[in-house]
């Protein structure tokens, strides 16, 4: 009988140690997120954010790409038609009410700083990287011409390849334009 009553307060004895063991160890855990703020929208999960497309996660979504692309960038393109066009002008821009961190205005330039007879573009950003992103211009009518194109962009680097389709299509090829 003495032996029933050792094993049952020992048996008891492990059954506490161990819920008491649970308790500080649930209680223990820290939540991963406690300290972590996410920019611009981001949220956190496991310690980690989840960032918005066009922000970067490194930073807990602090640093947004286009702010980076957002300058002019100056070179020489050439057409389909055997034009070539000096000292022309892409300038991007944030639109002002966008709170869409993948779009961005586009303005084509002359030598002169006129408009080059192109309206102001609206530009879609993908495929973000350290090296930069891919572009897709949004199709544009002005004045009887559609404009499309496709392009890539970096902090010192632009080109693109811009159709205007009319009762013809024109390609112009801006490559390797550098940030000014």
């Amino acid at each position: 009988m003495l032996m029933k009553s050792i094993k049952h307060i020992a048996l008891t004895a492990i059954l506490a140690v161990s819920a008491f063991g649970a308790v500080l160890y649930t209680s223990c855990n820290k939540d991963a997120c406690k300290g972590v703020t996410c920019q611009h929208g981001g949220t956190c999960s496991g310690g980690t954010c989840t960032c918005p497309t066009g922000t970067t996660v490194a930073d807990n979504c602090t640093t947004i790409y286009e702010t980076s692309y957002a300058n002019t960038y100056v070179g020489t393109g050439t057409d389909n038609l055997g034009d070539t066009y000096t000292n022309f002008r892409m300038l991007f821009s944030i639109p002002s009410s966008s709170t869409d961190y993948t779009t961005m205005n586009l303005t084509i330039q002359d030598a002169t700083g006129g408009t080059a007879g192109v309206p102001v573009l609206t530009v879609t950003l993908s495929q973000f990287t350290a090296s930069g992103a891919i572009f897709t211009v949004n199709s544009t009518t002005s004045a009887g011409l559609t404009y499309t194109g496709t392009g890539t962009i970096s902090g010192t680097t632009a080109s693109i390849v811009l159709q205007e389709a009319g009762s013809t299509t024109t390609t112009y090829t801006f490559s390797n334009f550098t940030k000014q």
